[in-house]
């Protein structure tokens, strides 16, 4: 099973920037990362899509992101980043990483805990 871990999030005034980072960790199994990406979760508001990554490194962005936040991959180390910038009101939510996964009996998906991000003005 791959553990992902967040970090990164935090208060930050409006226009300024953040920087997410999140590592997967399996406990001691053989495992092939696939996409990873980000998800965020507002008050009152389903999960939705902020940015994946594939492999291949091809990306994917919500509308209400585009230009202003990038995602990346550290794919020695099983990383992957959100640098935010230009930050609104609109994006505090709970930021959640993602991965798709494959092992020996077959692939899988896992998600982080989440990391808090709050933007205020």
């Amino acid at each position: 099973q791959v553990q992902l871990k967040e970090s990164g999030g935090g208060l930050v005034q409006t226009g300024g920037s953040l920087k997410l980072s999140c590592a997967a960790s399996g406990s001691g199994s053989i495992f092939s990362l696939n996409t990873m990406g980000w998800y965020r979760q507002a008050p009152g508001k389903q999960r939705e899509l902020v940015a994946v990554i594939v492999t291949g490194g091809d990306t994917t962005y919500a509308d209400s992101v585009k230009g202003r936040f990038a995602i990346s991959r550290e794919y020695g180390k099983n990383m992957v980043h959100l640098q935010m910038n230009s930050l609104k009101l609109e994006d505090t939510a709970v930021y959640y990483c993602n991965a798709d996964y494959s092992t020996r009996t077959g692939d899988f998906t896992s998600w982080g805990q989440g990391t808090q991000v709050t933007v205020s003005s």
